[in-house]
């Protein structure tokens, strides 16, 4: 009996001693490891690709924003504009409205989007594109079509007191291409696109 008990003592000790060795390499080196190297090698990356204006975070590269009227849900026109959102483009409720394409109140809201892109930019709603309309599965996409900035251009560099050719400069720096060259879509960055935009005004 007491071979028995030593026995089990001895596994038990081994079994807490393995649980230590364990915990302290998987759950205290190895994170402060990839950490150390995830901050020196990608630090913006790491920090969730934080965007900063005289040294205040504004936002990510990552996560679209609203750019209504403050205090209101009226897009404001001194601003390129997003896709449309499902979840107001809050980060902690991403998704799509999960409606298919044929779907009766899908149809009917991407009908009244549409008519008021093309108002609200002053063009034709043949012009307005797809992006401008439809929501991205994550809800909270960062940046939109070089089409849909296109047709913006107009309205942002007037109610900035811009040129026209200054704003589609600014399109055109801020506008990232395929991936790899031959992957996914041109894509414009609206948060830095409106940083842009701003800056240029104030000067």
């Amino acid at each position: 009996m007491n071979n028995s008990v030593a026995s089990t003592f001895r596994l038990a000790w081994a079994s807490l001693r393995i649980l230590l060795v364990l915990t302290v390499v998987c759950g205290v080196i190895y994170p402060l490891a990839i950490t150390g190297i995830a901050q020196g090698l990608f630090h913006d990356k790491a920090n969730g690709s934080e965007v900063k204006v005289d040294g205040k975070v504004v936002g990510s590269e990552l996560i679209g924003q609203s750019w209504n009227i403050k205090g209101t849900d009226k897009p404001d026109p001194q601003w390129f504009q997003g896709r449309p959102s499902n979840s107001g483009y809050a980060p902690l409720a991403t998704g799509s409205s999960q409606l298919g394409a044929s779907d009766p109140t899908l149809v009917k809201n991407v009908k009244a989007a549409k008519e008021q892109v093309a108002t609200f930019n002053g063009v034709p709603q043949s012009e307005v594109p797809k992006d401008a309309v439809t929501g991205s599965a994550s809800a909270i996409d960062p940046g939109i079509s070089p089409d849909y900035a296109e047709i913006q251009v107009h309205r942002v560099a007037k109610n900035n007191r811009l040129s026209v050719a200054q704003v589609k400069e600014l399109v055109k720096a801020n506008t990232d291409g395929r991936t790899a060259g031959f992957l996914g879509e041109p894509s414009v960055n609206i948060l830095k696109l409106n940083i842009a935009v701003k800056e240029l005004a104030e000067k």
